[in-house]
């Protein structure tokens, strides 16, 4: 195997004609990967990726392979994925009004150029989800929000709208879904790439903790924070700690990973119905 690219919590390998995906411990906040690893995430974010492609096989293709072909030292972490030309736009949808899209809103009155309602907060429920893009930013830079009609530039008008659509659809049957086992899916962020035959396919994780904001129903309250199974916990940490966002990264307290880790746990066992061992 050859080591194509270490990011910041993933590393690439390539394996022949296919590629070894391999989900690390690290965990990243604000395009920086901090210097404190959580327990077992890699093998949580892994599985959890795994459950949500075969829910939505029939919605849309992905790059799975093999979960089991993997190197013996990659075991349950690792995925063997198809080689995609992946496609340079973040795709996200939005169905709650939280976090960067909500300090976009209160600045503009719109999210990636997609105007909304007056009066929203924190939480808010959209009156519909919503394509909010954003650039692919090299390792150490920030995404960037951008509009359809950038993303229309950069990948033509039918793709654009492939995009958008793949995008809200996954949404939508992940939010669907998640909402049955007590989950609110407030965002999600999805990878797409062309297959060599043409087809787009899903790529990367799929509604993960790392890739969607996760709330529990039960508590769901709009007009605050809410209670978050995902790294929210993690940069809310880190804004506390004074950091300023750039490398390097300071550790993280034991107890902040420790209730990390536990977030992530409990929500893959919420979604999956399966116990984490």
């Amino acid at each position: 195997m050859e080591l194509l690219h270490s990011g910041k919590v993933r590393d690439i390998y390539a394996d022949g004609d296919d590629l070894i995906l391999v989900a690390s411990d690290r965990i990243s906040i604000y395009d920086v990967a901090l210097p404190t690893p959580i327990p077992d995430k890699g093998r949580l974010l892994t599985a959890l990726s795994l459950w949500w492609f075969e829910q939505l096989a029939d919605l849309v293709p992905n790059h799975v392979i093999s979960a089991t072909d993997v190197p013996a030292e990659f075991a349950g972490r690792a995925i063997r994925c198809q080689r995609l030309d992946i496609i340079p736009v973040e795709c996200v949808a939005r169905g709650y009004l939280t976090g960067g899209g909500l300090r976009e809103y209160e600045r503009t009155g719109a999210v990636s150029g997609v105007p909304l309602p007056r009066g929203l907060g924190e939480a808010s429920i959209l009156p519909e989800p919503i394509f909010t893009p954003s650039t692919k930013a090299p390792m150490g830079e920030h995404d960037e929000p951008i509009t359809y009609a950038e993303v229309v530039d950069k990948v033509g008008a039918e793709t654009a709208e492939r995009l958008r659509q793949i995008t809200i659809d996954v949404y939508r049957r992940g939010a669907e879904l998640a909402a049955d086992r007590g989950i609110l899916i407030a965002d999600t962020k999805i990878e797409l790439g062309w297959a060599p035959d043409g087809t787009l396919v899903l790529a990367d994780e799929l509604l993960t903790s790392d890739s969607s904001r996760f709330w529990p129903a039960d508590s769901y309250q709009p007009g605050r924070v809410q209670f978050s199974y995902d790294k929210q916990y993690v940069r809310d940490w880190a804004t506390g700690s004074g950091w300023n966002k750039l490398p390097p990264a300071p550790d993280v307290p034991a107890e902040v990973v420790e209730a990390t880790r536990a977030r992530y746990v409990e929500v893959y066992e919420k979604l999956t119905g399966n116990r984490w061992e």
